[in-house]
């Protein structure tokens, strides 16, 4: 946790650099960014938890910038599942973290606007896909991967994806890919204009779109990457208490290791205690103890931030 800490902080630094040099409308260091990608690499094959809680770790008022940051830490554990080469993961994990550069160029009056767009500003916030990918071309040394994650994560299989309207025999898997991976992260995550929800929530709203703007075996192949319930992610235990994931079992998906913050009756523990759900005793009722639901973030007042996970 202490090195994936150390690495996401560093990944935050750099972003703010790379969207101040887009401001100054300076090229982005892509350099920087490689050697970013390449540390999210080693940490997602070294220990994938580590930086999945990183992940969960939300600050409302970086939205841009975390969103970048987590998509490529995402993409990284999706690429790795699928057994992909480590130089294609690498450009997958680059481009994720330029995806939404362009937004940069997008007024910050529609950017953070707390309430639904209008037509145009809709209009205006679409325009960031090509802003952005007007922005990672002037690079030289950016692959032909890199550029097309850039410019097709808002593109869908049923040709209703922008900016423009490419269908499924036009998307490559990396394009499908990403559509997935950036969908997942803005749904768990607290935007101006909608509340973080729970990551089993959006692996709903997936499911439900596959074969229609996701790829059926892309989702059912993402949703066994990043599992029902990853690390850092906020739950409701049968015996009423609440509980951070900190460990997935790759086996047992239902059944991670979870740090325990509040009791039955929504009270604070005085020490968090961990638990190994596939190791714990049973409760009072005879039953064994699991997990009954996930929570959205921030639910009970939990800061996640404040538990030495």
């Amino acid at each position: 946790i202490k090195q994936a800490a150390k690495l996401y902080n560093q990944a935050k630094k750099l972003q703010k650099r790379a969207f101040a040099d887009v401001k100054a409308g300076r090229k982005i260091n892509t350099g920087e960014m490689e050697k970013v990608a390449d540390g999210f690499i080693d940490s997602v094959f070294r220990n994938q938890d580590a930086l999945a809680c990183m992940t969960r770790m939300r600050n409302k008022n970086e939205y841009l910038m975390e969103h970048s940051i987590n998509v490529s830490i995402i993409m990284t554990m999706f690429a790795k599942h699928l057994g992909l080469e480590r130089d294609i993961i690498h450009q997958l994990a680059t481009g994720a973290l330029l995806h939404d550069v362009g937004k940069i160029g997008i007024p910050d009056e529609v950017l953070n606007k707390p309430g639904r767009l209008t037509d145009s500003e809709m209009d205006q916030m679409r325009q960031h896909v090509t802003l952005g990918y007007d922005v990672v071309k002037k690079s030289d040394d950016l692959t032909p991967i890199i550029l097309e994650v850039v410019g097709d994560h808002h593109e869908r299989l049923d040709g209703t994806g922008y900016p423009n309207q490419k269908n499924a025999e036009q998307l490559s898997q990396y394009a499908r890919m990403i559509a997935i991976v950036d969908t997942y992260d803005a749904i768990t995550s607290e935007r101006s204009y909608a509340p973080a929800k729970a990551p089993a929530e959006a692996i709903r709203e997936l499911y439900k779109a596959r074969d229609v703007q996701f790829q059926a075996e892309l989702v059912e192949a993402f949703i066994q990457s990043v599992g029902i319930y990853p690390a850092g992610t906020l739950v409701e235990l049968t015996s009423g208490e609440i509980g951070v994931v900190v460990a997935e079992s790759r086996t047992r998906r239902l059944l991670p290791k979870v740090i325990l913050v509040l009791d039955s009756r929504k009270r604070e523990y005085p020490k968090p205690k961990l638990v190994d759900l596939q190791d714990t005793a049973a409760n009072g009722r005879g039953n064994p103890i699991s997990i009954s639901r996930s929570l959205e973030p921030g639910a009970h007042g939990i800061d996640i931030s404040r538990y030495q996970i």
